[in-house]
């Protein structure tokens, strides 16, 4: 059953799009990205967009910006903003839209910012293209936006680089460009996915609090119905480009009417205090032991009093045995993706060692290191900025396996079906990245990681771009991998949810350091450490053991 659209006097809409269908090129696995879709955006209200990846959320978003690649157009529809339909404007005018009447946060944070010029540079842009203030009361409203989404010390983060940002610092960024023009109508698409519990709580606080002060609009585009329940005045839920139910949102949430919502809520992960039944494996010795690491970012100029040192991982030290999975988990900045990259030798590190399969890889150079890599393999935060652009997917999941000596057929095949087993088509092999939604792109990367059957395998917030259905598969997936191959996985992310079902145990970082380290039971019924439990208690509406209201079936 599709909601039906109830009729909405003109004035209170913001934003109305009507029959609107997006054509895709031809050879794609279906015709539209988005098929004859209708909704509105009341003025002052968040309406909140929600589908599996590849369901045309974004594509819609994309629409609304005038942002579409050119081999995807509009076919038909109208789409108003304020009144003006925005179907056919010239870039120019679409331009002066933009950032002032309707602004957007893009889900790829790193891609969509530019890595030639500074944070602050970039704030200041989007004020200097509409002509607003000048270049020192730019530069305070830049130091103040930093500041209002909580980024550490604003005014040396304003001439910092986005390369030097953890994910969800990125992502603050991306938020602060959006609202320096304070616009009428904000989308933002997955703008909490590469967030912490904590930061994420602060962000929608900080979305709802200026949305509420500034009357604005918001068209929240997300795959985490816990979002949905915290901000949502209504709800679209879309699956493969079209719109299967809208309502409000305690309507849809409550009292969900099509199959595909309820499978939806009935996919979000809960939290759970069980610990995982172990694998059983011959080695009982440690794949891994980590020995008083260190890692520490220095910033800034000491000959002029500047220099910025931070302790990323500080002396962390623990061991991982064959088969098992250790969850690094903690807020963005505290040291986990640092960690992750020192353990597969894309940082050096500043002291301790990393002894794999009792081999000290820490000292070793490159060269030394490089027969070591297919055993050692790593699935990224960001699977667009680690996709080549100009590689197809084949040729991305090939060409690893090809230098090291399997022959391309077998390396061809074996790439077939692992994209098979992460849930895309055989059509996808001759693709490129941006043909895809972030979620596959992700799923992608993770294929390219498995091409090499390795020991051990780091995944660095594997499936936090993902929805929860399609997350709950790659869980299953890592899981039905770890039992056939006995690989040994560092699983490093933000949501303790995820952690709590996929890890044997799990070490809780806080400012580069392990502050608790424990099973699943330990660390989400009776933490030990009070910032263990301020993680625990931020996640929204979670209580270890408690039951989730089940959506009735009407």
């Amino acid at each position: 059953m599709v909601a039906s659209i109830q009729p909405v006097a003109p004035h209170d809409v913001a934003l109305s799009v009507r029959d609107l269908t997006v054509n895709l090129p031809q050879g794609m696995e279906r015709t539209y990205a988005v098929e004859n879709i209708s909704f509105d955006l009341k003025r002052g209200q968040i309406l909140c967009v929600i589908g599996e990846s590849g369901s045309g959320k974004s594509v819609t978003a994309n629409a609304i910006m005038g942002l579409l690649p050119k081999v995807i157009r509009v076919s038909s529809g109208a789409i108003q903003l304020d009144g003006m339909n925005i179907i056919g404007l010239s870039p120019d005018k679409l331009r002066s839209l933009r950032g002032r009447v309707v602004s957007m946060i893009f889900q790829d944070p790193l891609s969509a910012l530019n890595p030639l010029m500074t944070v602050g540079a970039q704030i200041d842009e989007v004020m200097a293209a509409h002509g607003v203030g000048t270049p020192k009361s730019r530069r305070g409203r830049a130091v103040e936006l930093l500041t209002e989404v909580g980024l550490p010390d604003p005014e040396l983060m304003y001439h910092q680089f986005p390369f030097r940002l953890s994910g969800g610092q990125r992502q603050r960024v991306m938020i602060a460009m959006a609202l320096a023009l304070e616009p009428t109508i904000l989308i933002a698409d997955e703008p909490t996915t590469a967030l912490d519990v904590t930061t994420q709580a602060q962000i929608l606080d900080l979305i709802r609090d200026i949305q509420r002060r500034k009357g604005m609009s918001v068209m929240f585009i997300t795959h985490d119905f816990g979002v949905v329940a915290e901000i949502a005045d209504s709800v679209v839920v879309m699956e493969k480009g079209h719109i299967v139910e809208q309502g409000s949102a305690q309507q849809v949430l409550k009292s969900p009417g099509h199959p595909y919502t309820r499978r939806l809520i009935a996919a979000v992960p809960r939290l759970t205090g069980e610990d995982r039944v172990p694998l059983e494996t011959a080695n009982k010795a440690p794949i891994l032991k980590v020995e008083g690491l260190v890692k520490t970012y220095r910033t800034g100029s000491s000959l002029f009093g500047s220099q910025r040192v931070v302790p990323a991982v500080n002396e962390v030290s623990f061991d991982l045995a064959p088969g098992r999975t250790l969850g690094v988990v903690g807020e963005s900045g505290s040291g986990k993706s640092s960690l992750g990259r020192l353990l597969i030798k894309l940082l050096d590190s500043d002291g301790g060692g990393i002894l794999f399969e009792g081999r000290d890889i820490a000292k070793l150079s490159e060269a030394e290191f490089r027969p070591l890599r297919p055993r050692v393999q790593m699935i990224f935060q960001d699977p667009f900025a680690s996709l080549n652009p100009r590689s197809t997917i084949g040729h991305i999941l090939t060409v690893g396996p090809v230098v090291h000596g399997t022959p391309y057929a077998q390396a061809r095949d074996e790439a077939k079906a692992l994209l098979a087993h992460v849930g895309l088509d055989a059509g996808a092999f001759g693709r490129f990245p941006h043909e895809f939604s972030g979620g596959q792109r992700q799923r992608i990367g993770i294929a390219r990681a498995l091409m090499f059957k390795p020991k051990l395998l780091i995944a660095d917030e594997a499936v936090s771009a993902l929805d929860v259905s399609i997350q709950a598969q790659i869980l299953q997936l890592l899981d039905q991998i770890q039992r056939e191959t006995g690989v040994s996985m560092i699983f490093i992310t933000h949501d303790l949810r995820v952690a709590s079902q996929i890890c044997d145990e799990i070490a809780v970082m806080q400012k580069g350091r392990i502050v608790e380290r424990g099973p699943p039971s330990q660390i989400f019924l009776d933490p030990q450490s009070a910032y263990t439990r301020e993680l625990v208690a931020a996640i929204p509406g979670e209580q270890p053991g408690s039951t989730r209201p089940v959506a009735a079936n009407g």
